[in-house]
């Protein structure tokens, strides 16, 4: 027996990485015999450098950058080495992970780090830049990473705004000078949704709440990044308030689009192109994957459902392991243990214990 094993993040407890070497353990220790293939995957939100690292040969090179919140936190982005392009994973400046519950700070978290991240990778002028988008704590339309990358976002006074995107509802100006590096080579970002800017499948009214914002701190939010797309299009001519993907983390995609002219594309689609994801599911007798929560957004474009789906147009059964589910068809952590908040923290273990279990079930 040959097994896919390709889980996404359990958000909150596991990688995608940790979560793949948890569900081959508990498989070992009932089949020993079975061949297994790990390959965790990514829609370009937290785990993309470690789904990579793990599919292709790559470098890592770290980098002090600034977190949500203007702290310093070591950052890392990839070379490829066969192609030679960089990797960029956004979340590790701006991810949610960095902060408490207590620390979310939905109207003034930040992306300059996202783009120190930038200049950072750009400096060696890749073939390629990807920038992998999702995961984030921010709503700033990714006016802190262009202020890193030198755009200043001034008010009707000519002032410079403060950090986070409700500062942007006093947007007037925006100015732009190109890096040197601009244009050099393609920027693609990998997003996660495809998300408008604006309006009520906008990146404000569906992801802000998940970044601590309270609905009138939604309000504002939708009234800065209304206010960021008049201000851009404006400026450059493109009009982002409806384009689709924009609104992928906090309007990260519909910034860098605008200013670095960065193409938005599924980060499913290039996390499985890299990774060789469909001839290694062709290899396999079946496939193991597996997410945190199971629910509709799964099915609307996320990791799970798009392996769900190459997997059943490729003819080969699926196993469904999740750490809770509001749709049928998946093994639960909150079936061994009921207590979400403690199943989340023995996740490694009671998901090793989940596949074993599946494993000795099945035919030798």
């Amino acid at each position: 027996m040959r097994v896919l094993i390709a889980p996404q993040e359990f958000k909150g407890s596991l990688s995608a990485d940790e979560a793949a070497r948890a569900i081959a353990a508990g498989i070992r220790a009932s089949r020993p015999g079975w061949q297994l293939d790990l390959l965790p995957l990514s829609d370009g939100g937290p785990g993309l450098l470690d789904a990579l690292r793990r599919a292709v040969p790559a470098d890592t090179t770290a980098v002090v950058v600034h977190d949500p919140l203007g702290r310093p936190v070591l950052g890392r982005y990839l070379r490829l080495r066969e192609s030679g392009e960089a990797v960029i994973e956004a979340a590790q400046a701006n991810g949610l992970y960095h902060l408490a519950p207590a620390e979310r700070d939905a109207l003034h978290a930040d992306t300059f780090g996202v783009g120190e991240l930038i200049a950072a990778a750009a400096a060696a002028r890749p073939p390629r830049l990807l920038i992998g988008v999702g995961g984030s704590a921010t709503t700033d339309a990714g006016a802190g990473a262009l202020r890193a990358l030198g755009a200043r976002l001034l008010d009707a006074a000519g002032a410079d705004l403060p950090p986070g995107g409700g500062p942007l509802v006093r947007l007037e100006h925006i100015t732009w000078t190109p890096p040197a590096w601009l244009g050099s080579f393609p920027i693609v970002v990998a997003a996660d949704v495809r998300s408008p800017l604006c309006g009520p499948a906008g990146a404000a009214r569906v992801f802000a709440p998940q970044k601590g914002a309270s609905p009138a701190q939604v309000a504002i939010l939708e009234e800065a990044l209304e206010r960021f797309a008049a201000v851009t299009r404006r400026v450059t001519g493109i009009d982002l308030r409806d384009l689709p993907g924009a609104g992928a983390a906090g309007g990260l995609a519909g910034g860098l689009h605008a200013f670095l002219g960065a193409a938005i594309e599924s980060g499913f689609d290039i996390v499985a192109r890299l990774s060789r994801f469909r001839e290694r599911l062709q290899a396999a007798d079946l496939v193991i994957t597996g997410e945190g929560s199971y629910d509709r957004q799964s099915l609307a474009g996320k990791v799970t459902g798009r392996i769900i789906e190459a997997a059943r147009t490729a003819g080969k059964p699926v196993v469904l392991l999740a750490g809770r589910a509001d749709l049928p068809g998946a093994r639960t952590l909150t079936s061994l243990e009921p207590d979400p908040a403690r199943a989340m923290e023995r996740a490694a273990d009671l998901l090793q214990r989940l596949a074993a279990d599946w494993a000795t079930d099945q035919p030798a």
